[in-house]
């Protein structure tokens, strides 16, 4: 399985960003997929997680203005982020696990996961 991020960049405060994830899940029955994000020094933090069947979970810190999603045909997870601030500046990864994200009592620790991307970097900043 390999994971490939793409979408990051520079954006203005209160712009847009979608991120996406291509994945080669086809030996994976069930999967949790999910994104982070981190900056030096700093622990990766869990922002949304969603599984083959759809069920996902998006963290307090984001929700409201990042939306989770997938193309599952295509093998693609997306993280379309809103109203993006400077605080939203980070090393952005997707990673999976291959079993359903209510396998865990909390699906968004990092420890879970096992397989993730390169990462993409992304910017808010006037």
């Amino acid at each position: 399985v390999q994971l490939v991020e793409s979408g990051g960049g520079l954006v203005q405060p209160g712009g847009t960003l979608r991120l996406s994830c291509d994945a080669s899940l086809n030996t994976y029955r069930s999967y949790c997929m999910a994104w982070f994000r981190q900056n030096p020094g700093t622990e990766r933090e869990g922002l949304a997680c969603i599984d083959n069947v759809g069920s996902q979970i998006v963290a307090d810190s984001v929700k409201g203005r990042f939306i989770i999603s997938q193309d599952s045909a295509k093998h693609t997870l997306y993280l379309d982020m809103n109203n993006l601030q400077p605080g939203d500046t980070a090393t952005y990864y997707c990673a999976v696990t291959p079993v359903q994200c209510h396998f865990y009592a909390d699906p968004l620790r990092s420890g879970f996961y096992g397989i993730w991307g390169q990462g993409t970097q992304v910017t808010v900043a006037s």
